[in-house]
């Protein structure tokens, strides 16, 4: 596979390995998660017709708190990319400090090509699967690419059928009429556009700064909203169709290597590449998406000076307000949508402020060039994830 997303998660594993003195059993157990569930769905199509789904469940690890992590329904999720998506889960739980470890779900299917009765039939077949190995203090999915809150109550009704109670804490990202938060559709695009806020303030960059977002799906469209709102100036979009920049039409692969101030790909894994890290105009890069910049194209970025903000710091607005719905699930008390966003802005503002810290003190104290704002964001998250594994002790 090439780009494979396990491996690049591997290597940049093994890259801030160096720099915390991370080895032996602790560096080999948090390469692999710790249980892997497959299963084959067999669900039964509108036309009477029974057809198989492949689906996975990766438990990456749970030393911090119960696994978290979405669902996603698409063509071309694989065992190796649920793998690398369940790893990035426990660095961005651990980056902004909610008390969470990494999992990650996905079906191998097509529901553009779905209708909603098989949707439904689909997720329902989904939790009978995985039922055993999730609940509010053991497994919490979420929605992630192609699934929504409405697929999220059918989740949580068949797992409470199962349960045989009430248990809306199981699954966040839930529509707000069965427990699921406020604020929470807006939450991924409103985090990154908290660290956009903090990334001019430390880089003393002017507000009419130009950006171009590639993927306007939920995270990319609500990013754009609150930019826009603040006085930035959104010149190009795109979605799997393609974009427009100064109203002509171009294609994803353009809008990468368009001559603005800051890039934002939130669309899909893979997208910055060796191929292309060249030909990047942007100065600096917020990453909306999961793994949007393979390791190698990470090294040519910062050989450039392009400044790439990672996906587990970037993104994590998302699984920030999905531990607030968790927390109001369990207590049973619900917050406006005001609170929820300043508990927002207290987490991302903090969890961007102490990576940046890292890495600026790395750039000025010890002259390191080397040390990328990912890798500080890293020492950050699996510092604190093998701090947690060693005082549980055992043979590590």
């Amino acid at each position: 596979m090439k780009n494979n997303p396990y491996q690049n998660a591997v290597k940049q594993l093994e890259t801030v390995a160096k720099y915390i003195n991370l080895q032996g059993r602790t560096l080999e157990e948090l390469k692999c998660p710790k249980r892997v569930i497959k299963a084959d769905l067999r669900v039964k199509m509108d036309d009477g017709k029974i057809k198989t789904f492949k689906a996975f469940r990766l438990q990456h690890n749970d030393a911090v708190g119960p696994y978290k992590g979405g669902i996603r329904f698409h063509p071309n999720v694989s065992e190796d990319e649920v793998k690398a998506l369940s790893m990035w889960m426990t660095w961005k739980c651990s980056v902004v400090g909610i008390p969470y470890g990494g999992a990650k779900g996905g079906v191998i299917c097509d529901p553009k090509n779905m209708s909603e009765a098989e949707l439904e039939r689909l997720s329902r077949a989904y939790i009978q699967a995985i039922a055993k190995y999730i609940g509010p203090f053991k497994d919490v999915p979420a929605p992630d690419v192609n699934t929504t809150p409405q697929i999220m109550a059918w989740m949580v009704d068949e797992y409470e059928k199962i349960a045989g109670k009430h248990e809306p804490g199981v699954i966040t990202g839930k529509p707000v009429e069965v427990g699921g938060s406020l604020g929470r559709t807006e939450a991924t695009g409103l985090g990154g556009f908290y660290v956009l806020e903090q990334l001019r303030k430390v880089r003393n960059l002017p507000q009419n700064i130009t950006i171009a977002v590639q993927g306007v799906g939920n995270v990319g469209y609500w990013f754009i909203e609150f930019a826009k709102k603040a006085g930035y100036r959104v010149v190009a979009w795109s979605n799997s169709k393609g974009g427009e920049y100064k109203g002509k039409k171009i294609t994803n692969e353009q809008l990468l290597e368009l001559p603005v101030d800051i890039l934002v790909p939130a669309a899909l894994e893979n997208q910055i590449t060796k191929d292309n890290a060249g030909k990047i105009k942007a100065k600096y890069i917020i990453e909306m998406a999961n793994g949007p910049v393979t390791p190698e194209a990470d090294e040519i970025l910062h050989r450039r000076g392009i400044i790439s903000i990672p996906d587990v710091l970037a993104n994590a607005g998302g699984v920030t307000v999905s531990y607030f719905e968790w927390c109001q699930n369990n207590m049973g008390y619900y917050w406006g949508k005001d609170e929820v966003f300043s508990k927002l802005k207290v987490i991302m503002d903090k969890a961007f402020g102490e990576v940046w810290k890292i890495y600026a003190n790395a750039k000025r104290k010890t002259k390191n060039e080397k040390l990328t704002p990912r890798m500080a964001a890293y020492i950050l998250a699996v510092g604190r994830v093998v701090k947690a594994m060693k005082m549980r002790g055992g043979q590590r």
